[in-house]
């Protein structure tokens, strides 16, 4: 069993000289990032009662990244002090991700790997999954692979796209044809998840939710905020019991 989906590695593999060009490819992950980190920054500042003002304080958290690309979360949360582990299945992003971490002198362990293909005997205190879900070939068996690789009280981010015509329009039709912020065929409608189905599965695996927030993109502004409108992005914040 894997959720390793050969073709959706393929797509990312091939664009992974692109991961750090801000005006390439990736550029709406660029936009996206910093709501992104100043979430996760909020939610592990409350759950671990952390001084953000601190300098690196995220230091002696074990932090997994699953699906880390070329590191453009990976990277932000390493300067913050996180003992970070980023994983991918393409052996192009772990590479561009290896390349990019030692040109600015940055410490992180990376590895070409699936989670199900860890240790379990290596447990996480926090654990990412963004923009992951709707790519991986079993979403039961990946959650089940996360649970079993996070600490007791860990806390796990999954960020997705809501299953909705309002995503099949913003998503697909204006991110990929109309904008052309992304390559035709990122993306399938019919692999997203609604949040109901992902807490489902979620709770199955003894996650609690904690917070739940969308993630919406302003035009006028060209900014991302956080919302309580979920019908596109979204995000969720679950502990482990």
């Amino acid at each position: 069993m894997s959720t390793i989906n050969k073709e959706e590695i393929q797509k990312f593999s091939n664009l992974a000289e692109e991961w750090w060009d801000v005006n390439g490819k990736f550029k709406p992950l660029h936009m996206f990032n910093p709501i992104r980190i100043q979430y996760i920054k909020d939610k592990i500042q409350e759950h671990f009662n952390l001084d953000k003002s601190e300098e690196g304080f995220l230091q002696n958290l074990n932090i997994l990244d699953i699906g880390c690309g070329g590191g453009l979360i990976s990277e932000p949360l390493a300067r913050l002090g996180g003992n970070i582990t980023g994983i991918d299945a393409s052996k192009k992003n772990i590479q561009v991700a290896e390349s990019h971490a030692k040109q600015n002198g940055l410490k992180i362990k990376y590895l070409n790997k699936s989670p199900e293909q860890l240790d379990e005997k290596e447990k996480f205190d926090i654990i990412l999954n963004l923009e992951i879900v709707e790519h991986v070939e079993d979403v039961n068996l990946y959650i089940k692979s996360c649970q079993r690789l996070l600490k007791k009280n860990g806390i796990m981010f999954t960020a997705t796209i809501n299953r909705t015509l309002t995503s099949y329009v913003k998503a697909i039709i204006g991110a990929e044809y109309i904008l052309r912020w992304l390559p035709i065929g990122t993306h399938d409608w019919n692999k997203f998840l609604r949040p109901e189905e992902l807490e489902e599965i979620l709770n199955k695996e003894k996650f609690n939710t904690k917070n739940i927030k969308g993630l919406s993109f302003n035009p006028f502004l060209s900014k991302w905020k956080q919302s309580e409108n979920l019908d596109v992005n979204y995000i969720i914040c679950s502990v482990k019991n």
